[in-house]
């Protein structure tokens, strides 16, 4: 999806602004009452200067006619957004993705969606790249949320890593037992190609630091700064996401906490691209209160 996402604004996508419309029809307006003033001066028509008055008729008619050409102007963008991949959603993007070939999943959202499209799309070769066989990895449970296709060195065997949406990102036996079967299918696995299907999350990470709180913080603030961190990593893991020390100091240094001094030994813990590192054990001892 970060390819999606890092592509400029489409040029068929125009900026909609209610004044600039509204102004554009006043001048427009006072263009027409002048060629009448001096094309018809036996009616001696005063210039006209009131489009600041909100209650003038002609002012009336113009915002409602502004308003209505902002309306369809909105709509027109939604027709062409609709057809882009990029923005498309609900049942305007599941016809993006037939044409491709790819059905959503019963409780499929649209960002898993769109990134098995773009998989389908990169895969689409017989010769069976890496994104093929992440995209029907996909295709075969809803609780895959990410996978990672690789090998090592240049052993013919292809390992499968599964970052799942189970308790702790790890695979179960029967999801992995799925995925090994939507691989192997006859429609789909090449004659050469064997799988090892195995769950991403194979890496517990324990972590300790000293804490000093602030004199008026109370104690369960370090409980509270341990959550904060584990709900910062559960939106953050992903296959090959590091745990940086300096990333994980921050996100406890919620209020309340002064001071946090990582225990000796503490590194940054570099995740291979096949791995979604788990946060174990999280020690938070506190060394005292001070300003």
């Amino acid at each position: 999806m970060n390819e999606l996402s890092s592509l400029p604004k489409p040029s068929v996508i125009e900026d909609v602004d209610y004044e600039v419309i509204l102004a554009r029809k006043v001048a427009r307006f006072k263009g027409i009452w002048e060629a009448i003033r001096t094309a018809r001066p036996e009616l001696d028509l005063p210039p006209y200067d009131v489009e600041m008055m909100d209650s003038d008729p002609a002012m009336i008619v113009l915002q409602a006619d502004a308003t209505e050409d902002m309306v369809l102007r909105a709509r027109i963008n939604d027709a062409a957004m609709a057809g882009l991949l990029a923005f498309a959603t609900a049942s305007d993007l599941e016809h993006l993705a037939a044409f491709y070939g790819v059905t959503r999943l019963a409780g499929e959202l649209d960002d898993r969606l769109k990134e098995r499209v773009v998989l389908s799309i990169q895969g689409r070769s017989t010769g069976g790249p890496k994104e093929r066989y992440k995209a029907i990895a996909m295709a075969a449970d809803l609780r895959v949320k990410s996978v990672e296709v690789y090998r090592v060195g240049r052993s013919p065997l292809i390992h499968v890593a599964i970052f799942s949406t189970e308790v702790n990102g790890i695979a179960s036996p029967d999801l992995l037992t799925t995925v090994k079967a939507a691989l192997e299918a006859d429609t789909v696995q090449l004659a050469n190609d064997e799988f090892q299907v195995a769950s991403a999350v194979q890496r517990v990470v324990n972590i300790a630091a000293d804490v000093w709180l602030l004199p008026n913080a109370d104690i369960a603030t370090l409980e509270r700064a341990e959550g904060e961190l584990r709900s910062a990593w559960a939106i953050e893991r992903a296959l090959g996401r590091d745990f940086i020390l300096s990333w994980w100091q921050a996100k406890l240094a919620i209020a309340g906490v002064h001071r946090i001094v990582p225990a000796p030994g503490s590194q940054d813990e570099i995740a291979a691209s096949h791995e979604a590192l788990a946060l174990g054990n999280v020690t938070l001892t506190l060394r005292g209160r001070a300003y």
